[in-house]
């Protein structure tokens, strides 16, 4: 059987991104919320908006980004990663669960300064440092992992 665990979501920022770096392992580490909406008509005609908020969450590399390209509250953002859960029991001894987004891949949406709209590919294709910073079609800068070399093994002729 497959299975798939995929989130996209596009919303704006609720709060300004926090950095912090993990206790186990020393990675950075990127938190923030994100706001959805939606608008639907209720039983009797009228239009309601009914807003969700998600907890996103990035690691490494996609820190890096999001922290270099000044992400702040308010800014548009779609955002690709899986959906996570976790617990643990707080300074009270009360069990507290939390359900996050693990970003893998974000793009800004909307106006920035100059040059539109960057967007960052990461997660398990990031591969050291020989990534690279290109401007693709369109003029809207993008930040990519490199693709793997291909040495035709795996060709089936």
């Amino acid at each position: 059987m497959a299975y798939l665990n995929k989130v996209m979501l596009i919303g704006n920022i609720g709060k300004d991104p926090e950095f912090r770096m993990s206790q186990t392992g020393g990675r950075k580490r990127v938190s923030f919320s994100l706001a959805t909406s939606r608008r639907y008509r209720d039983n009797n005609g009228e239009q309601k908006e009914q807003t969700d908020w998600h907890n996103i969450v990035g690691w490494g590399k996609t820190a890096d980004i999001i922290e270099q390209l000044g992400v702040h509250k308010g800014m548009s953002l779609y955002v690709e990663g899986t959906l996570t859960n976790r617990s643990w029991t707080d300074q009270n001894g009360q069990k507290r669960y939390a359900t996050e987004v693990n970003m893998d891949t974000f793009q800004l949406l909307g106006p920035r300064t100059q040059g539109g709209s960057p967007s960052y590919q990461g997660g398990n294709s990031y591969q050291g440092s020989s990534n690279n910073y290109s401007q693709p079609q369109g003029g809207a800068p993008a930040y990519d992992a490199p693709m793997p070399e291909d040495d035709g093994s795996d060709l089936p002729f």
